[in-house]
């Protein structure tokens, strides 16, 4: 079999060594090289490994000067299976090597620049046999060790590539999670911004709607209390003028009544005096006939017919008084004693009127808001023991207060608690409290205010006025004097007007029946017996008079029966019999609902049961209390609805 040669095509230099020898070299000149060879690829290495020697590069002793290198089925794949003997045979190296195509790279394509071509040898030639041995040996230590770093390069970059690629992943989701936080976290912060927003555009509305309400209802408050003294100076003004058109009426009447009485008089004086002068004449003569002592007889005759002629005018007097006083008993219902009692009150109420208006026009000052005052505590009045004392302690602070004359607000008092009484609050007990509070220490104001009571309503006198053509003009003249009141030209209807007559009479009742302890009322039970009696014996059975006399019954019928007792029960009896027959005769069916309400009280003994209300409370039971609630129903369901 022949031989055949394996060429070895190496690099002629790596990393700037030299590998192609001189042509007279041993080992001993290459050694150096080959170690300064190593020493630059570790250097230029990405990691360097020092490379591992299996072999020592130093001849051994004693081995023949020839080799025999044995390829692998790997490095020559190439070759037929006819040459596989040849294989064995020496292998003889060229002297020429080739190392420019050897260098190190990274990229795996390059490892075929490091395959050995081998070349046969010829026998014999040792030296180039050991130095291709170890130059075979070399190249595969730096293969393997390349290999071994492109692997670990490899493994590296697998592993920086994974790891970039899970913390990408992870920044990723930081990111994510970070922006679903900061979404949410905005999200909640726009809906907290919102929800401020919100209440605070809800609080500046709501503020500005309190601030409208409070300006609406001072509008409407000031336009009401303009509106209501107004009205006020109107009934005022309109009372005067009743009272006037009252007044010179009655005044008509009297001086009618007195001048036909005068007339009548004379001339029954005067036939009387005629007779009794002829009679004083005959008996002269026959005295003058018997007696010589004529002086004497008659002088005592003259005397006598002189006393007999004074008798006879003292009795024409008395019966001209007596007819005038049935002319006005014909038209206003009332006891004498009761006309004069009114007469003085009003007498200084409008004394009272005029000094206040000269300190007005005097001084041309405003003393509304001192009014304003009054009738804010009175509106203020409640049934507790507690709120009473303070009400009435204030009230006598603005009457000594010198910065308001006390005229002014002894009028605006007595105004204020008349006009309280059509207030649906009204406390009527607890008002009369307040009320004898005050005029226990003030006394002229019970007065003023009974004055005031009077002009409101007639039956607290106690007083009736019965039409008469004669006496009046009209109708409406006649329901003027009774009270009812007129607005735009056109007179309040009947349910109205007994609405605020039940009212007045509820005050006035209350009032006469109040006895506070340590305070003395200028007008208590004695007044409200004398009111009773006085009723009975002058007022007609209406109903109008029969309003007012359930009222007062209902306010002070309690203590009126535990101080008078059987003369209250005979008082009753009278009602029940005379006046509530007379009513019952009337036969109108608007009368019905008070009938049937006045004998319930008389039969059922409702005077037995204290009113509620009357006694007052230490303290309120809850924050709000309306007192009166029961009276209060009691018109609301009561006859004129």
């Amino acid at each position: 079999m022949g031989a055949f040669k394996l060429e070895l095509r190496c690099p002629q230099k790596a990393h700037g060594v030299a590998a192609d020898p001189d042509p007279d070299w041993n080992l001993e000149s290459l050694l150096p090289e080959l170690d300064a060879l190593e020493k630059k690829l570790n250097a230029s290495s990405v990691i360097p490994v020092p490379f591992t020697k299996n072999q020592s590069r130093k001849m051994v002793k004693g081995r023949p000067s020839t080799f025999i290198m044995r390829v692998s089925d790997d490095e020559i794949d190439d070759l037929d299976d006819s040459d596989e003997e040849a294989t064995s045979a020496r292998l003889v190296t060229r002297k020429k090597f080739n190392f420019n195509n050897l260098y190190t790279s990274d990229e795996s394509d390059d490892e075929s620049a490091l395959e050995v071509q081998p070349y046969l040898m010829d026998e014999g030639n040792s030296e180039e046999a050991a130095l291709f041995e170890l130059i075979h040996e070399y190249q595969l230590e730096v293969k393997d060790e390349i290999r071994n770093q492109i692997s670990a390069l490899e493994t590296d970059l697998i592993n920086g590539s994974e790891k970039s690629t899970l913390a990408l992943v992870r920044v990723e989701k930081y990111r994510d999670a970070r922006r679903d936080m900061d979404k949410k976290i905005d999200t909640q912060y726009q809906r907290k911004l919102a929800e401020a927003l919100d209440n605070h555009l809800t609080a500046i509305q709501r503020d500005h709607e309190l601030k409208s309400q409070i300006e609406e209802k001072k509008i409407k408050s000031d336009a009401a209390y303009e509106e209501a003294r107004r009205k006020e100076k109107a009934l005022y003004e309109e009372k005067l003028r009743q009272e006037k058109a009252i007044l010179e009426a009655e005044a008509k009447l009297r001086e009618e009544a007195e001048r036909a009485a005068t007339l009548e008089a004379e001339r029954r004086a005067k036939e009387a005096a005629d007779k009794l002068a002829a009679e004083a004449s005959e008996r002269v003569a026959r005295a003058v006939a018997q007696q010589e002592a004529v002086g004497l007889r008659t002088d005592g005759s003259l005397a006598n017919s002189s006393s007999l002629s004074e008798k006879i005018q003292s009795n024409q007097t008395k019966k001209s008084e007596s007819a005038t006083n049935i002319m006005i008993g014909d038209v206003v219902k009332a006891a004498k004693s009761a006309l004069i009692v009114e007469q003085g009150r009003l007498q200084k109420f409008k004394e009272i009127d005029e000094q206040n208006r000269e300190i007005q026009i005097n001084l041309n000052k405003d003393f509304s808001s001192n009014e304003r005052h009054v009738a804010r505590l009175i509106r203020q009045i409640r049934g507790t023991k507690d709120n009473v004392r303070s009400k009435a302690s204030e009230l006598l602070k603005i009457f000594n207060n010198p910065a308001c004359p006390q005229s002014i607000s002894i009028a605006a008092f007595a105004r204020k608690v008349v006009s309280h009484c059509e207030s649906p609050d009204n406390a009527a007990f607890a008002c009369a409290h307040v009320i004898v509070m005050v005029t226990s220490k003030m006394p002229h104001v019970m007065d003023v205010l009974l004055a005031e009571f009077h002009m409101a309503c007639i039956f607290t006198v106690p007083k009736y006025i019965i039409y008469s053509k004669t006496a009046f003009e009209s109708k409406e003249a006649y329901y003027k004097a009774l009270g009812f009141r007129e607005d735009n030209g056109k007179l309040e209807n009947v349910k109205d007007y007994l609405k605020r007559l039940e009212s007045y009479m509820r005050l006035y009742g209350a009032l006469v029946q109040t006895e506070p302890m340590n305070f003395q009322n200028a007008h208590g039970l004695k007044e409200g017996w004398a009111w009773l009696a006085r009723f009975l014996n002058t007022f007609p059975a209406n109903v109008y008079t029969a309003v007012a006399l359930n009222a007062f019954l209902q306010m002070a019928g309690f203590a009126l029966f535990r101080r008078y007792r059987r003369q209250f029960k005979k008082m009753l009896n009278v009602i029940s019999e005379d006046y509530l027959g007379a009513l019952k005769a009337r036969r109108h069916s608007e009368l019905t609902p008070i009938i049937a309400e006045i004998q319930s009280y008389i039969e059922d003994d409702k005077f037995l049961k204290e009113p509620e209300g009357r006694a007052l409370q230490d303290s309120l039971l809850s924050s709000v209390m309306v007192p009166e609630s029961s009276y209060a129903s009691t018109q609301s369901n009561g006859y004129y609805h």
